[in-house]
């Protein structure tokens, strides 16, 4: 049986974006605490999901709001009255972002503006030295793209470069002026790419995953070459907890595994796990399909994650290989969730490039 800290206690905590991938998975890890309430902000886009959370609904209350009405977040935060906030609601999805930049500035920054302005007033009425807590779920995508050597560090210069990365380095900065201007007790954590099981199927893994088990093309931007730093959503997770526990305010953590692959390289193992599981199929890898590359699409990711481990004591606990062979198999036993996604998903559109579809 797990062992948890007893920081979390008799808490409040209000999540926003409970319903996707990652801030369901914070909310089913803050179900194991003892907490006296956990509050599920979500806007309920298409990439939301209370199924994501059905376990612990009864320990769970949703408000289905959007954080750019902020008349509605401050009546859910006088009603949840948390002791911690943490922000992981986000248009995240890059090549949505290409062809549709105004949905990201909504949700991104004004949402963000919002919610800082709501949880000010909440922690200036608690009044000074209270403990409260306003963690910022942010990107490595912010600063910018690396060549293949070094990793960004906490002092590394923004240099975001598409309409999604852009709205999140504006969200990180509105954030750090609240906690310089007014004082509000605010981390920032950057992560690199998550993988695991209830992943939305636009997303590389699940989306080659899918494609793979329906004998479709695997389409791979360009040569496949770019390079991204992969990290299980529960270590992600763990590490988020680990920062809002023994953190301090004002700073910024970057959360990373030190995993480092190609695009190719992760889709020709997703090839070679279905192979190995359906031996009596043709090789999948023979489903790759080079398709043309999305515009300005970034070389590489890699984070220095030196800090959050000497700070926190977290390190990373679930390898690549071992995370993604549970993750394939956690797809192939959830078709009654993903089989429906698929039949809507861009129907059979390309998002990125402004144009067309994929022959």
């Amino acid at each position: 049986m797990a062992v948890f800290s007893d920081y979390w206690r008799g808490k409040s905590v209000l999540v926003t974006g409970g319903a996707g991938f990652v801030g369901s998975e914070i909310v089913r890890s803050l179900a194991e605490r003892n907490l006296s309430r956990i509050t599920v902000l979500d806007k309920m886009t298409y990439a939301a999901d209370l199924r994501r959370i059905d376990d612990v609904s009864n320990s769970v209350q949703v408000e289905k709001i959007s954080l750019e009405d902020i008349d509605s977040v401050r009546a859910v935060v006088q009603r949840a009255e948390p002791d911690c906030i943490i922000h992981c609601a986000a248009e995240s999805h890059v090549d949505r972002s290409i062809d549709g930049p105004e949905s990201f500035v909504g949700s991104n920054i004004v949402g963000t503006f919002n919610l800082l302005q709501v949880a000010l007033r909440h922690w200036e009425k608690r009044g000074e030295d209270n403990g409260f807590r306003f963690l910022h779920i942010s990107t490595d995508e912010v600063y910018g793209s690396l060549g293949l050597e070094g990793a960004f560090t906490e002092d590394s210069a923004y240099n975001p470069r598409s309409p999604y990365s852009a709205t999140k380095a504006a969200s990180d900065h509105l954030v750090r002026a609240w906690v310089h201007t007014y004082g509000l007790p605010a981390i920032i954590t950057n992560c690199g790419n998550n993988y695991g099981p209830w992943q939305f199927p636009e997303k590389l893994i699940p989306l080659m995953i899918l494609a793979a088990l329906n004998e479709k093309p695997l389409p791979l931007y360009g040569n496949g070459e770019q390079i991204r730093e992969w990290i299980h959503v529960s270590d992600h997770v763990r590490a988020l907890f680990a920062v809002i526990e023994k953190g301090d305010v004002g700073e910024t953590y970057l959360i990373g595994s030190g995993d480092e692959r190609t695009n190719r390289d992760v889709v020709e193992t997703i090839c070679s796990l279905l192979d190995q599981r359906f031996p009596d199929r043709e090789q999948h890898d023979r489903l790759i399909t080079n398709v043309e590359d999305r515009p300005g699409h970034d070389l590489r990711y890699a984070l220095d994650a030196s800090k959050v481990q000497r700070v926190t004591a977290w390190h990373p606990q679930i390898s690549f290989e071992g995370g993604l062979s549970e993750t394939l198999d956690w797809y192939l036993a959830m078709k009654p969730w993903w089989g429906p996604l698929l039949t809507g998903l861009n129907a059979g559109d390309r998002l990125g490039l402004l144009k067309g579809k994929i022959s």
